[in-house]
């Protein structure tokens, strides 16, 4: 099974975590991700920029065209600063993973199971382009993936 970790904080957990030298951070959060990756149960992760970074837009879609504007948008608890895909067994092995991230208080995971592809297959007909499209483009990244290994 597939989970995402997604990383929340409040604006006093951003706040109090500007307090803690970086390199602290940095290497707490290596050392987690190295022991995802070293049970194999890593898939992908990253921090994110900064809410305020000029670079970040939001597209709006409840009008036609859709709005772009510039952020931050939302409360600071709405949005989210990170993020892992994991690869586990079921769910209490999720939970023992989420667990173990090095968050401090005010800050939280939120843990969603990711759609299999045959949980997708099944909503639609069993010719669907798009589905038989889903299974050629994943073949070709993992032989991207393995020749780029």
């Amino acid at each position: 099974m597939k989970y995402m970790l997604i990383m929340r904080a409040t604006d006093a957990a951003l706040q109090a975590s500007q307090e803690i030298d970086f390199e602290e951070v940095v290497n707490a959060m290596g050392a987690f991700n190295e022991a995802l990756i070293e049970a194999g149960a890593m898939v992908a992760g990253e921090g994110l920029a900064d809410a305020a970074d000029e670079a970040n837009f939001l597209v709006d879609f409840s009008q036609t065209p859709p709005a772009v504007t510039a952020g931050p948008y939302g409360t600071t608890e709405s949005r989210f600063d990170g993020w892992w895909i994991i690869q586990v067994a079921d769910r209490a092995e999720a939970e023992q993973w989420a667990t173990r991230c090095p968050l401090g208080p005010g800050t939280t995971l939120e843990v969603r199971r990711i759609h299999a592809d045959e949980e997708i297959a099944a909503l639609v007909s069993e010719d669907n382009e798009y589905v038989a499209k889903e299974k050629v483009w994943r073949a070709e990244e993992e032989q991207r993936r393995q020749a780029g290994a």
